[in-house]
């Protein structure tokens, strides 16, 4: 019998990396896309970018958490309605919307991240003070 050396192992090795990337197998396309996440019914979200909760800061969860349980909340802006002034999120009428701070560490004030979230279960997550949004599975 005979007997494999570390080199043949090595050379094997590399040859299936070589392969891998020759076929294009990333480390992405072998992780769970986020799962589906509440859709508007006054407007379309699919142009949104979607993440999982767990892929944002660990404050964002403690928010989330704070949201389901309804409070209390650490500022007087929580849960207060989201005007969407910005015009960024989907056209819902005027008290669709609610704002949550999601706390910076290190920040004197509220600082940029929050959650907005819609009548329908949307969580829509910024953390550059409503310029963008990520919309958001909290259930991954």
């Amino acid at each position: 019998m005979k007997r494999i050396t570390a080199n043949a192992v090595r050379m094997l090795l590399a040859g299936l990396l070589v392969a891998a990337g020759v076929l294009g197998l990333q480390t992405g396309a072998l992780s769970a896309p986020p799962a589906s996440v509440a859709q508007a019914s006054c407007g379309d979200t699919s142009g949104f970018a979607k993440v999982n909760l767990s892929q944002l800061p660990p404050e964002a969860t403690d928010t989330v958490n704070l949201i389901k349980k309804g409070g209390p909340y650490p500022y007087p802006q929580d849960g207060q309605v989201f005007d969407n002034r910005e015009g960024v999120l989907p056209d819902c009428q005027k008290g669709y919307y609610h704002e949550y701070t999601v706390k910076t560490p290190g920040s004197d004030d509220r600082g940029a991240r929050r959650f907005v979230t819609g009548e329908k279960g949307e969580y829509f997550y910024t953390d550059d003070h409503y310029k963008s949004f990520k919309l958001t599975n909290v259930d991954a």
